[in-house]
């Protein structure tokens, strides 16, 4: 792929990394100097040390067959700026990074895919590990459904049942989804059917209407997510 990369600061610089070693052909767009330089001698890449609110920069970049854009500035002004730049110049990939969660919309709105403030989310995640300890990696949808994984502990009222067993006793109600199962000796994830049986030690992929909510999670023996006035 042919990626133009617009910013190498703190949220640039990892992907300029992650797409240079993907074996991208990449051109990064660095207005400061400094990190123009920095991006240069780090990076097998063209940069420009350039303005890219400025359509003759994109042209310089080589826009016009470019893949994907990709915005990364800490200004969402200058985002949507070469977001709208980069839907003039026909780019069929175009993605920015948005720092005020009230721009979203904005963005939605002008057809761009839109990844959230990464330090929000960071905090975001270092906070759910604090509530929720048993949790290894989720991903939220919508409003309050979740996919997450985590562990079956030994003294899981779902382990040594099967899928279908656990779901007659309640443990899974229609809400609630397992579907996958990492187990120790697998060579692949097993993919869960109703005779699947769970064992303690697996590491399982559920989906939640609920989210990972402390009742969820207690079906895999994890009673430590409660808060102390639950106890």
């Amino acid at each position: 792929m042919y990626i133009v990369i617009v910013g190498a600061g703190n949220i640039g610089t990892p992907l300029i990394e992650i797409a240079t070693a993907g074996g991208n052909e990449v051109v990064v767009v660095e207005k400061d100097e400094a990190k123009a330089e920095r991006a240069a001698s780090s990076f097998d890449c063209l940069v420009l040390n350039d303005d890219a609110t400025i359509k003759d920069t994109l042209v310089d970049a080589g826009i016009d067959r470019a893949d994907a854009l990709i915005s990364t500035t800490d200004q969402d002004a200058t985002n949507i700026m070469v977001s709208l730049l980069g839907q003039e110049l026909a780019v069929p990939n175009i993605v920015s990074v948005v720092h005020d969660p009230d721009h979203m919309e904005l963005f939605r709105r002008i057809g761009v895919n839109t990844m959230q403030n990464p330090q929000r989310l960071i905090a975001e995640y270092l906070y759910r590990a604090v509530k929720r300890p048993s949790i290894i990696d989720y991903m939220r949808i919508g409003d309050e459904a979740e996919v997450f994984e985590i562990s079956v502990g030994p003294d899981a009222d779902i382990a040594g049942k099967t899928i279908e067993e656990a779901a007659s006793a309640g443990l899974l109600p229609e809400d609630m989804l397992i579907v996958a199962v990492e187990r120790n000796g697998a060579d692949q994830p097993i993919t869960p059917r109703g005779d699947t049986e769970i064992e303690a030690g697996d590491v399982v992929t559920v989906y939640s209407e609920r989210g990972a909510t402390p009742e969820v999670t207690d079906v895999f023996g994890h009673f430590e997510d409660h808060d102390d006035a639950d106890r």
